[in-house]
């Protein structure tokens, strides 16, 4: 299934991602730091969406609470507790 998730507080403004049987494909940022977000979205390919969510959940920007990769693993969470 193909979720589309709103971020908050990072310069990405969306993550668009496929979730089927729990596994992650198709991510695409918009907005935000290109090359960075092309390899966390490589990286995440094929991955359980719960392994993904504990590698990225927590992680900072600078001074800011949250990060594209936070805000990743936010939007798995939302999408796992949708299936």
């Amino acid at each position: 299934m193909n979720y589309k998730f709103r971020t908050s507080g990072v310069c990405s403004s969306m993550i668009e991602f496929d979730l089927n049987d729990g596994i992650v494909s198709n991510v695409k940022y918009t907005g935000g730091c290109n090359g960075n977000l092309k390899g966390i979205s490589a990286m995440a390919e094929g991955m359980k969406a719960e392994d993904v969510i504990q590698r990225l959940e927590g992680i900072k920007c600078g001074f800011k609470n949250t990060s594209c990769p936070d805000q990743f693993a936010k939007a798995l969470r939302t999408a796992l507790a949708q299936e």
